[in-house]
């Protein structure tokens, strides 16, 4: 199988090539002048959030590397990147010969780039960060890990701006009011839970640096991130004011004067860390490290008493109320539709698409829903070998013509009710057995998650394994976390609610009443093709017994399984039975909104085995 752009992609990859060539010769050359000898780049921006404005986007635009995660270091002798598993193989192809190099994945070398500096750097020398967009965590990871180095380091070490002269501006958006009829709670009322928290702990201010905490707490979204619906901000809380740091332009009249009547100040983004060094020393402020750049923790007064965690807003949005909930149901239905519609569309014209094209059907059909604002993340459209990578995204550089072989797509919309999510692997054509096969242990993965049944303070880390035992028995398994948490209109990656083996706080959160998450097992198969089955899951109340409050999941996701790529024999009872009143819902969910040949089509579709 070939892109049907490949001449066009050969071109290209010299192009990025040469590009980034002449790119880290600047690099070096700047390196040199400041008598710097490790740089050090990340994938993240102030705010230190998985999708970034374009201005931010710096090993993009300096290595051709386009995943959302990565690091990269620059010495006189190398230049690498570290990334994580689901992009080692795009990784690969996108720094081909670009003068970098993919570090992390090989078999001789598993340590990650933090202990590979410390063993590869001679003593003394001068490291150079901005340490506007690397955490407080991580920079104490730095001088821990490196003091016996007794390396220096330059903290406001900036030497991109310079160099990339088409550097995009930062974004420009409105803010606009999100509705209690979509949120559930007026803005007081969550400023008021937050200050009653900070109450009981004796807290005079707390800094929010993630924006979504911000959106989520003055019921305001915008459109300044490319995927989520927020706009960039920072935001100190106190008892009687709160300071919002943002492009005051940006803040509609009315809004401005609704937020004047709860004494909520619109102060310049650049001002955020002036503001925060005139903070009382005598007082105490929560932040969160994982969140806040070194370069706001250095602004703050160093007499203040600092208590460091999860922000208060971020556990509160986790759990979803009563009108959210709801909103997901509906939300998740007209979701559902949209997907319907696309896959029968794709049913009667299999033969005239291509991976690109199909991603923009989809969200075409996603735009004729009420609501809708725009896709939760780039989607997935991966044909047959493409599947293999996990987080791959079509270009007119890589796309495929679809014909005979496996198809995944995984998707997701962003609402004013509420943010979508999903996977489905689909074959187009007879699959073959191993295909099959495969296809049946994910599916009985992801049937064994969405079936638990769990004690009350239950983790995600101990509910990992529930994912993947089908796959462990069989010597299988796949290398990114099984669940994260999604937000409410806001990020589809949101903490702290995580399944994943990993040992992070994340995974470590007890699984809440009201907490939605994702279900998706995988496998991929290097060169051949990736099956993945994607459902958000939401927990609530099952039953209590003398041994405590047991918990569930609800599958709210509806979107028909592909029947043809399951080897019935390899499922027992309970999973065919979970499989035909999951059908039987999405039948009875979806159907009255399709016309009478999609009706026909979902129902053979959804038709009990």
């Amino acid at each position: 199988m070939r892109s049907k752009a490949y001449n066009t992609s050969i071109i290209y990859y010299h192009i990025t090539m040469n590009l980034s060539s002449e790119k880290l010769s600047s690099l070096r050359e700047a390196m040199k002048s400041n008598s710097v000898d490790v740089y050090i780049i990340p994938s993240t921006d102030p705010h230190l959030g998985e999708y970034v404005p374009d201005h931010w986007r710096i090993i993009s635009w300096l290595t051709g590397f386009t995943g959302s995660s990565g690091t990269v270091v620059v010495t006189d002798s190398i230049a690498g990147l570290w990334t994580d598993s689901r992009y080692y193989i795009q990784a690969e192809n996108q720094l081909h010969d670009s003068g970098f190099v993919l570090l992390n994945p090989s078999s001789t070398l598993k340590h990650d780039f933090i202990s590979w500096i410390a063993e590869t750097i001679t003593d003394g020398s001068r490291i150079g960060i901005d340490d506007r967009i690397f955490s407080i965590e991580t920079v104490r990871e730095f001088e821990k890990s490196l003091e016996y180095k007794h390396v220096s380091f330059d903290m406001n070490c900036d030497l991109v701006s310079d160099l990339w002269s088409d550097r995009p501006a930062m974004p420009y958006s409105l803010a606009f009011d999100h509705l209690t009829e979509y949120c559930g709670k007026e803005r007081s009322d969550k400023i008021e839970e937050v200050r009653y928290e900070m109450r009981t702990r004796n807290i005079d201010y707390h800094l929010l640096t993630s924006i979504d905490d911000i959106m989520w707490l003055l019921n305001i979204r915008g459109n300044d991130i490319k995927y989520s619906p927020l706009l960039i901000s920072f935001a100190v809380v106190a008892e009687e004011q709160i300071l919002l740091f943002a492009d005051e332009s940006k803040i509609p009249l009315k809004l401005a004067s609704e937020f004047d009547k709860l004494d909520i100040t619109i102060l310049p983004y650049e001002e955020t860390a002036g503001i925060i060094s005139t903070l009382p020393k005598d007082s105490t402020l929560l932040l969160n490290p994982a969140t806040t750049s070194s370069n706001l923790f250095k602004a703050i007064p160093s007499e203040m008493n600092i208590i460091e965690d999860v922000t208060i807003p971020t556990r509160l949005k986790a759990i979803k109320n009563k009108v959210e909930i709801d909103n997901i149901r509906e939300v998740m239905i007209k979701d559902g539709v949209a997907l319907t519609k696309f896959f029968y569309w794709l049913d009667k014209n299999s033969d005239t698409v291509s991976e690109v094209s199909l991603g923009l059907k989809l969200d075409h059909f996603r735009q004729e829903n009420e609501n809708y604002l725009k896709p939760s993340f780039s989607t997935i459209v991966a044909f047959n070998e493409h599947g293999a990578l996990p987080h791959y995204s079509a270009s007119e550089e890589s796309d495929y013509i679809i014909e005979k072989g496996i198809l995944l797509i995984d998707s997701g919309g962003q609402y004013l009710n509420g943010t979508t999510d999903i996977t489905r692997t689909i074959s187009l054509g007879k699959p073959y057995e191993k295909q099959k096969q495969d296809f049946s242990f994910v599916l009985k993965g992801h049937i064994n998650l969405a079936l638990a049944k769990f004690p009350d303070g239950t983790r995600g880390s101990q509910l990992d394994i529930l994912a993947r035992k089908p796959l462990w028995e069989e010597g299988l398994n796949y290398g990114h976390g099984t669940g994260h948490g999604v937000g409410f209109c806001l990020n589809v990656h949101e903490g702290p609610p995580s399944i994943s083996p990993a040992t992070g706080s994340d995974s470590k959160t007890a699984i809440q009443p009201g907490m939605l998450i994702s279900n998706e097992p995988a496998i991929y198969r290097k060169s051949e093709y990736g099956i993945r089955i994607e459902n958000l899951i939401l927990c609530s109340e099952d039953s209590e017994s003398e041994s405590g409050k047991f918990l569930k999941f609800e599958t709210v996701s509806l979107c028909y399984i592909d029947k043809s790529l399951i080897d019935i024999s390899l499922l027992d009872q309970r999973e065919i039975d979970w499989l035909n009143l999951y059908h039987a819902e999405v039948y009875e969910k979806i159907s009255p909104y399709l016309s009478e040949e999609e009706r026909l089509w979902l129902e053979v579709k959804t038709a009990p085995i």
